[in-house]
């Protein structure tokens, strides 16, 4: 039961994580690869604020990690003292913060879901830090050009491409071979389904600052939009090894990426994981897990998944993609017909 679950939305990893708001539209049916969708489903909503001891925005770069159940889940390094993160899981946090020049900090928290929570964290300086030491997070950017890059991420954040593409190029020009100025530019592209472009703009970033888990996720979303799965897997494979805990539309293109090259059982196991991850039913991972299971021979197994996509989004796109599958097994004498009521 070969089909098409394209996939386009990368999660975001550096200032701002507004990928899950790209790419909106509806699956695509299982004959047709052409275009681009997004999962839908529960996000949570991280806004972290760094301050320092008296009480001023941290105006010097720092690295904050969100970490949950003792894992590193996401990092990224401020902008103007903040950081937000979405990220489909919920529960008990903790967020660490390392800058140079201060002592480390971390907080516990607990959020709920489709909720966004405001974090503020106060840094102590230490004694007889060195004021001129390099911030980790990579290379700084100019004001000028660091104000045009929160500029971008907030246009991007609502969905204004002309306007983030205005801003991100007058980063570039500032900064040309800024990784996270690369990065951004490549998430534009993303959104206007411009892969080719994509694609090379993040090899770029990738090629400045290697082993970014952020950038290898959506180098390989690029890549599997433009039906290179064979090339899509070593930059998702990477990212997820790099952060075991990657969200579940990077696990969701590994999956599609093995399935197409015929690797039904990684496709499966990866296909399963997304799943789990996702703590709800979401019709377009459930469509590519039925996939999996047809081509493992568990066309029972498939049947019911697709049944339960029918019964849960009676009206959706999804569930005429699964009525249509279930009578081609139905067909092929892979499964029973459905009994009719009353009989």
């Amino acid at each position: 039961m070969k089909g098409s679950l394209s996939l386009c939305t990368p999660r975001i990893l550096f200032s701002v994580l507004v990928a899950f708001w790209l790419f909106p539209g509806s699956a695509s049916c299982q004959d047709s690869s052409g275009e681009g969708t997004m999962i839908r489903g529960t996000r949570t909503e991280l806004a972290v604020t760094v301050y320092d001891s008296s009480g001023h925005i941290l105006t010097s770069s720092a690295t904050v990690k969100l970490n949950k159940d003792g894992m590193a889940i996401d990092q990224s390094s401020t902008s103007d003292g903040r950081v937000f993160f979405v990220s489909r899981t919920y529960g008990d946090f903790s967020i660490v913060v390392e800058a140079v020049g201060y002592k480390n900090a971390q907080k516990d928290i607990t959020v709920t879901p489709s909720t966004k929570t405001d974090v503020a964290i106060y840094l102590q300086k230490m004694s007889g830090s060195n004021e001129g030491a390099e911030p980790p997070g990579g290379p700084l950017l100019a004001p000028k050009a660091k104000d045009a890059l929160v500029k971008a991420l907030h246009a991007l954040e609502k969905n204004n491409l002309d306007e983030a593409q205005k801003q991100i190029s007058e980063v570039l020009r500032l900064a040309p071979s800024n990784p996270e100025a690369l990065y951004v530019q490549g998430l534009v592209y993303l959104k206007r389904n411009s892969w080719i472009e994509a694609e090379s703009t993040l090899q770029k970033s990738d090629q400045i600052e290697p082993n970014q888990a952020r950038v290898l996720a959506a180098l390989g979303l690029a890549l599997c939009n433009q039906k290179k799965y064979e090339q899509a897997t070593l930059p998702l494979e990477k990212s997820i090894q790099l952060n075991p805990a990657a969200n579940l539309e990077t696990k969701w293109t590994l999956a599609k990426s093995y399935y197409y090259q015929a690797k039904y059982e990684p496709a499966l196991k990866m296909a399963q994981e997304a799943r789990l991850e996702s703590h709800q039913s979401i019709p377009q991972l459930e469509l590519l897990f039925a996939q999996c299971l047809t081509a493992e021979g568990r066309y029972e197994d498939s049947a019911q998944v697709l049944r339960d996509v029918v019964k849960n989004n009676a009206n959706s796109p999804e569930a005429a993609t699964a009525r249509r599958w279930l009578d081609g097994l139905t067909t092929n004498g892979k499964i029973h017909p459905a009994p009719r009521p009353g009989s």
